[in-house]
């Protein structure tokens, strides 16, 4: 591969197949389908899934871009079952707070089709929990912060990257995100520039799982073009 010198900084040359007009069509709706078939699940199987899918799984998620190409995220993959169990007590804490208190009777209601509550028991079910972190800076060696750029998109692309790489699996997910989090940064003992973005439990669903009947918004709700 050839290297290219641009103000002293390497460059190489890209390369990515194309297709032509009508198999670009096809693929984009095939993928599209494929995707619309993604759902968010509670009911998980507790059978094992191996180390290697999830570092698969991780490393396509840190292919996202991100500003300045500082990838801001860090994620910890947890099957142990005494951390898992930490977890849920934690998380159903908070969540009792937010059902009991905290949501407002709007957002209740809005929950209700999706017959919700606080008990979280998914947490320890599924093999695997990935904790997703922003790091919001960078500690130098000399003990100054290094700034990251655009991290909360940044780690908003690598999740939308992680579900979809989940999808393809064929492993499901959910995006849990107990409010406040902080207690994820004490059970996994993360450092003062990592802070809990999105608590995803995966594996594989039941064998009898139920999830709500939804319907997804159309184009014409989702886009507007402007031609």
């Amino acid at each position: 591969m050839a290297i290219h010198n641009i103000n002293g900084f390497p460059f190489v040359t890209y390369t990515k197949e194309s297709y032509d007009e009508q198999e670009m069509i096809k693929r984009s709706a095939a993928f599209y389908e494929w995707m619309n078939t993604r759902r968010t699940v509670r009911d998980f199987s507790d059978k094992p899934v191996p180390k290697e899918v999830i570092d698969n799984l991780i490393m396509t998620a840190s292919t996202a871009p991100s500003g300045a190409h500082k990838q801001p995220w860090t994620f910890c993959a947890v099957s142990n079952a005494e951390i898992k169990k930490q977890i849920r007590k934690a998380a159903e804490e908070e969540e009792y707070e937010s059902y009991n208190g905290r949501m407002p009777e709007e957002w209740l209601a809005d929950l209700l089709p999706l017959q919700t509550d606080w008990h979280k028991e998914f947490l320890e079910v599924a093999p695997w929990l990935i904790i997703v972190f922003k790091r919001i800076y960078e500690p130098g060696d000399d003990g100054k912060k290094k700034n990251n750029y655009y991290v909360q998109e940044s780690v908003g692309l690598a999740a939308g990257f992680l579900l979809a790489a989940i999808h393809n699996a064929g492993l499901v997910a959910l995006t849990h995100t107990p409010s406040p989090m902080n207690f994820l940064t004490d059970i996994l003992k993360r450092p003062a520039h990592e802070k809990p973005f999105l608590l995803i439990p995966v594996g594989y669903p039941m064998d009898e799982c139920l999830v709500p009947q939804l319907e997804r918004k159309p184009l014409e709700d989702v886009a507007t073009y402007f031609e």
